[in-house]
């Protein structure tokens, strides 16, 4: 049986507790199972060409903290705090696009994906937050993607 919050509770008390009727609809299947590439791992700034650690640390609902559409993915860069915005309009374009969902894991490899890139063409150094837009976003979805299926074998 499903889990779900929300249950129809059977009409006559003496029915037993397996007889409860999810009313949720089933989850949206994740877009890929992957290895975590994204969220321990060292870029090369482009600039001093030393190499900068980066380290995933939390997702935050922006909303609760910046009152933003959008999720924050934090990293430690070099031990400073760097977040990346993925704007909510883009969980909803791929969710339409595909039919599946923007799992929190796969949200991580997005933004990692992001900063690294960011880092490596001298657009990040130094900075504290990067909002991306929608298409930014699903861009760099389809990159983490190709890169993480590259890395399993045949």
């Amino acid at each position: 049986m499903e889990r779900c919050s929300a249950r129809v509770w059977p009409s006559k008390p003496m029915r037993l507790i397996s007889s409860i009727v999810a009313i949720c609809p089933p989850p949206l299947p994740s877009a890929i199972v992957f290895l975590a590439m994204f969220d321990d791992f060292t870029a090369h700034d482009r600039w001093t060409k030393k190499p900068v650690h980066c380290i995933y640390q939390a997702l935050i609902v922006a909303i609760a903290t910046r009152h933003a559409d959008a999720v924050d993915v934090k990293f430690l860069v070099d031990g400073r705090t760097v977040a990346v915005a993925l704007p909510h309009p883009a969980w909803v374009e791929y969710t339409k696009r595909t039919g599946k969902s923007i799992t929190d894991s796969l949200a991580i490899e997005i933004a990692g994906h992001y900063l690294k890139d960011a880092l490596e063409t001298g657009e990040g150094l130094g900075r504290e937050m990067f909002s991306l837009t929608s298409e930014e976003t699903l861009a760099h979805l389809d990159a983490a993607v190709a890169a993480m299926q590259s890395q399993i074998p045949a």
